[in-house]
């Protein structure tokens, strides 16, 4: 089970199929292991050498509960960490809310390391985070009923399982008010490709930051809310596979 300390955060990654490497990174409350549940993986696997993270906070990587613990830095070298583990100099980049929010650090802090974004649901403004926050259960009894409102019957039994595993004093202490990191959008001059559900809260400003970047391709998912345009793969996933055959590395 492979583990990269990061300045003292262990952070768990799997590495899947073979070819170009392919960083996924999760959203808030998942772990590596769910592309996998979603159909990701095995939709990506042939062409690509998959690079399943658990971010800070998530799944089997340490689990601090100092908010301090959680800045956008500390996320973005994470990956970075993960990425110098496997001596992987360039790699394109998949994420997911919480996943494409760190997406826009990387491309702010590290460009070189990568060849092109794929961000889902998210967008780099700063954005008031409390509708989150709100999800979080107060207790650890009322976790599977949280998880059943948000996440319904989309979810399988092994997924599950883990949402309901999830440290809920690390969420409290991750899921914090951001910061806007939007000056990065000009010079994010590698492809990139966004998407979003149209019953997404983040719609308005998924649209405006592709309005913004030089190089980007845009989809939306109707009738998908947040967590619904993530178990669309069999939507999302061709336009993943045509952008990716596009881009030089």
């Amino acid at each position: 089970m492979p583990f990269v300390n990061n300045q003292g955060v262990r952070i768990h990654y799997e590495t899947v199929g073979s070819g170009s490497a392919l960083v996924l990174h999760h959203g808030t409350f998942g772990s590596g292991a769910d592309w996998a549940d979603v159909g990701y993986v095995d939709a990506l696997k042939e062409d690509h050498q998959l690079i399943l993270l658990d971010s800070r906070g998530h799944g089997e990587s340490d689990k601090p509960h100092d908010p301090a613990a959680y800045g956008l830095a500390h996320r973005t070298s994470d990956v970075l960490a993960v990425l110098d583990d496997l001596s992987i100099q360039k790699a394109d980049y998949f994420g997911f809310s919480l996943g494409g929010w760190i997406g826009f650090g990387l491309a702010k802090h590290a460009p070189h390391r990568f060849n092109s974004f794929i961000l889902g649901a998210a967008h780099p403004y700063a954005e008031d985070m409390q509708p989150f926050r709100d999800y979080m259960p107060r207790s650890p009894e009322a976790v599977p009923t949280m998880v059943d409102q948000v996440f319904g019957s989309r979810i399988t039994p092994t997924m599950r399982s883990r949402l309901l595993a999830n440290d809920l004093k690390a969420l409290r202490a991750l899921t914090q008010d951001r910061e806007s990191n939007a000056d990065v959008l000009p010079s994010m001059t590698m492809p990139c490709l966004l998407f979003v559900g149209e019953l997404d809260p983040r719609l308005a400003k998924v649209k405006e930051c592709v309005s913004e970047l030089p190089n980007a391709t845009f989809f939306t998912l109707p009738e998908s809310d947040h967590i619904g345009a993530l178990f669309r793969s069999d939507v999302v996933i061709p336009h993943i596979k045509a952008f990716l055959s596009k881009v030089r590395r």
